[in-house]
């Protein structure tokens, strides 16, 4: 489990798992490890957190600001942020402490959102199997189906399919050689869907008013980054650990899991959320999700590419005919038809680790491009329009599906566009490079 993914167990009090001599002795290995860099205020202010652990007591703002930082008596903690910013950097030096030593500690020292005391959790490592793993799954709410019960709904759907032996087309697709560059070696498999994170906004009583989705805000990181950019409004946001997938998501998790699972390969499951650069770095990466949602493998998927994004998220461009694809799945009323896209891609995002993006502009295109890339007729179809060396193709190449339907049920699709990557500019991209 990566340091940015927020735990399953319970958060515990640091004095309950331990001693004060443990926690002394702690805190001076990660003085000691120089984790905390050159400020004398970050020890000086993990001693003082360890002290207030030990008389089982959450510290105040102003005492923090006095006792640690040496403010005045007078400081306003309404008008100065420093005790904020200085906790805030803290909890992400904790976080990387343990990233690069202790690897095998059991329990964590952290900081909760929102708190100024220290806690304790449980680390649990992200089990490598041949079955299905649900470890990496990064949505913990219970609130809204969109995260937990929405992968649940999937999963029994996907063993519900699974149990109709007399026609499983994706053992057939399994073996076909576009997926050859993600089943036909030992490196491991992320799946990852596309997920929108969400937040709480808080009204005058402290109280949730409204979620907010704000597309700048993908990530508990950058819910921090906002508050400590609007610092005068900072306490107004919460951290809901919540975010929500479309219902397209389910329909492709049915037809892809399958397909992986016949490769006998380790297969994790995250959320774009979650996923960070050491995570492309060591997985093969299969993305299941709207175009919108592809987060942090944009600028992968369209560093090489013949299309870029348009006016919104439901619309393309292509660059070489200037002509646009766009998707009015969105906006029809019940009983109108509407045309989607879907998205096919397969790239190297390093030199060991290939990504496969399985995505649509809507639930529409989403589904139809899952449903191809899970037929070998279909697959076949791909190769030949790229009509080019077939090793070539199979390391990097995109299509574009035109989706036809009425009452978010697909009539009809026509492969419009297909192309070959240049993994070049791939590679050139700032994300790409970041991974070496």
């Amino acid at each position: 489990m990566t340091t940015d993914d927020k735990p399953t167990q319970a958060i515990l009090s640091a004095h309950d798992v331990f001693s004060s001599s443990e926690l002394d002795e702690l805190c001076q290995r990660i003085i000691s490890s120089g984790i905390l860099g050159r400020s004398k205020h970050y020890g000086a202010l993990l001693q003082y957190l360890v002290s207030c652990s030990g008389q089982n007591r959450q510290p105040k703002e102003i005492e923090l600001a006095t006792d640690v930082l040496g403010k005045a008596d007078d400081y306003d903690v309404s008008a100065d942020s420093s005790v904020r910013v200085y906790v805030h950097q803290l909890r992400k030096k904790l976080n990387a402490y343990y990233d690069q030593n202790e690897l095998d500690a059991a329990y964590k020292l952290v900081i909760p959102k929102g708190s100024y005391s220290l806690a304790a959790i449980a680390t649990t490592p992200i089990v490598k199997s041949s079955a299905f793993s649900l470890a990496r799954f990064g949505v913990s709410n219970s609130l809204l189906f969109a995260g937990v019960v929405l992968l649940s709904a999937n999963l029994l759907y996907m063993f519900g399919q699974r149990s109709e032996a007399s026609r499983p087309p994706s053992q057939f697709a399994a073996a076909h050689p576009v997926w050859e560059t993600v089943l036909g070696d030992d490196q491991p498999i992320l799946l990852v869907m596309g997920d929108y994170y969400i937040f709480g906004e808080l009204n005058a009583n402290g109280n949730v008013a409204r979620m907010v989705r704000e597309f700048n805000v993908n990530s508990r990181s950058d819910l921090e980054d906002l508050q400590f950019s609007d610092i005068e409004h900072t306490e107004n946001y919460l951290d809901l650990d919540l975010s929500y997938m479309p219902e397209g998501s389910a329909y492709a998790l049915a037809k892809v899991v399958p397909l992986l699972q016949n490769s006998g390969k380790s297969v994790n499951i995250t959320m774009m959320s979650d996923l960070t650069s050491a995570d492309i770095r060591s997985n093969h990466i299969v993305y299941i999700g709207y175009i919108s949602a592809l987060d942090k493998l944009t600028s992968m998927t369209f560093a090489g590419s013949g299309l870029r994004i348009g006016r919104s998220y439901d619309e393309l461009f292509n660059t070489k005919t200037a002509e646009y694809y766009t998707s009015d799945a969105g906006l029809p009323e019940e009983g109108d038809p509407f045309r989607d896209y879907g998205m096919f891609a397969t790239f190297p995002a390093s030199i060991d680790t290939q990504v496969v993006l399985i995505s649509g502009m809507r639930d529409a295109g989403l589904m139809h491009t899952a449903q191809a890339v899970s037929n070998t007729l279909a697959l076949d179809e791909l190769v030949v329009s790229i009509d080019s060396d077939t090793d070539e193709v199979l390391a990097s190449f995109e299509a574009l599906y035109e989706v036809f339907g009425v009452d978010r049920l697909n009539f009809d699709a026509n492969l419009v566009y297909s192309n070959l990557l240049d993994a070049k500019q791939i590679w050139a991209s700032p994300q790409a490079s970041r991974l070496d």
